[in-house]
């Protein structure tokens, strides 16, 4: 049986307010056309399908039309969606009933039955080959809050589990793997989704969500029982595998959800599964519709970076096409004209000016300990607090121009 396995989609993202919706469709007609190639058995998609949980109805759309062509292509495809966090799990589900008649199978919520009893069917879902025949068993579980996992009793004697939570979302996946081992058969293989953050996962801060819960964020790979042939995770920007665990991997975005992510290989996975077992993991590469450049490579000095600017070339190209650009400017005082220069540099190139990042030379150095309590602010003037952090920020005093501007935004905030 052969799977592909993607995530974070983020579905009607922009990045500094430039949609996505080109970089999207051309993702999804790529993988259209790798599902016919690849043979592909099942797509197992982990979650964050949308940016947010209140899509536009033109994202919705463009997940609606992919999982119809997809069908058409591949008429004998499972596919497996999940909730992410960035997704709302009912309007995920909404539309189930009339999705699972054409073959999509979507989990956005854990279900309960009428005694408040987790219901576990929903989560073990069957895929079958081309003969139709039930090949592999695959835990579709969403990502989880804390009212969606079962509570664990304490042992007599024993005290309570350290961390609710986490012991909950264990709980949970023996609870459905222990469904699955009893539906399977010889021969069939144990599949598991998540969207979560695994221990010591790296995270692209730029673009992904913290999940922090009740003071947990990070999961274990044991949450994995010994029988999962392979879990496909989501969540993390970054294609990566958990610890030593090869079978256990984040396929990560399909394209570069911000700046930081510009040296990542998007991909997706496919996994060939022989009976029980994983015989291959093999990443494919997918191709960037669209360029994301720093200029320059590191901060520098704003005559640099004009100069750079300047000297840019770039090839013609249709506006959804053309590059975003991050501006880079080293800064050792405020440049208040800063954004026209930079425009100006710019001026008739075919490029998209997504973010000038300022940063400064300025010593790594931050507000003594004692005024960040509440009692040390409580004796601070406004005018005390602009003149530490303007020296936190450029390594200088901050100059009589500044401080004047301040003071009368200060006095012009307090009129009726």
């Amino acid at each position: 049986m052969r799977l592909l396995h993607t995530s974070d989609w983020h579905l009607g993202q922009s990045l500094h307010n430039f949609e996505r919706t080109y970089e999207h469709q051309c993702f999804l007609d790529w993988l259209l056309d790798t599902i016919a190639a690849e043979q592909a058995d099942a797509l197992l998609i982990a979650g964050d399908i949308f940016d947010n949980a209140n899509p536009s109805s033109a994202s919705q759309k463009q997940l609606y039309r992919f999982l119809q062509q997809a069908k058409e292509r591949a008429p004998h495809l499972n596919l497996v969606i999940i909730a992410g966090n960035h997704d709302s799990p009912g309007r995920l589900e909404a539309p189930g009933p009339l999705l699972e008649a054409h073959g999509t199978r979507v989990v956005g919520t854990v279900q309960r039955k009428a005694d408040g009893e987790i219901d576990l069917e929903p989560l073990v879902l069957p895929l079958t080959g081309r003969g139709g025949a039930v090949e592999a068993w695959c835990l579709a579980v969403p990502f989880l809050r804390p009212g969606d996992v079962p509570r664990v009793p304490a042992q007599d004697g024993a005290d309570p589990a350290p961390d609710p939570y986490l012991a909950g979302i264990a709980l949970l996946y023996r609870q459905a793997l222990e469904l699955a081992q009893s539906k399977r058969q010889d021969g069939q293989a144990l599949l598991a989704m998540g969207h979560c953050h695994m221990v010591d996962g790296q995270v692209s801060n730029d673009s992904e969500r913290r999940i922090v819960i009740g003071g947990t964020e990070m999961l274990p790979a044991g949450i994995f029982g010994p029988d999962i042939a392979y879990a496909a995770l989501g969540h993390l920007h970054l294609a990566q595998h958990v610890g030593k665990q090869q079978h256990i991997r984040y396929c990560g975005s399909p394209i570069p959800l911000s700046f930081a992510e510009v040296g990542y290989s998007h991909q997706i996975l496919r996994i060939d599964i022989d009976g029980a077992a994983v015989r291959e993991i093999t990443p494919l590469m997918v191709p960037r519709a669209v360029a994301l450049l720093r200029v320059p490579a590191k901060p520098a000095p704003l005559p640099q970076v004009l100069e750079e600017l300047a000297a840019l070339e770039l090839p013609q190209a249709e506006p959804e096409r053309q590059p975003f650009l991050e501006v880079r400017v080293l800064l050792d005082a405020p440049e208040p004209g800063l954004r026209a220069r930079v425009e100006a540099a710019l001026d008739g190139k075919p490029v998209r000016l997504a973010k000038i990042e300022t940063s400064s030379a300025a010593r790594s150095i931050s507000i003594d300990d004692e005024v960040m309590t509440l009692d040390r602010l409580e004796q601070l003037k406004p005018d005390d607090i602009f003149r530490q952090l303007y020296r936190q920020r450029f390594d200088n005093d901050a100059p009589p121009d500044q401080l004047s501007a301040f003071t009368e935004l200060m006095l012009t905030s307090r009129q009726p």
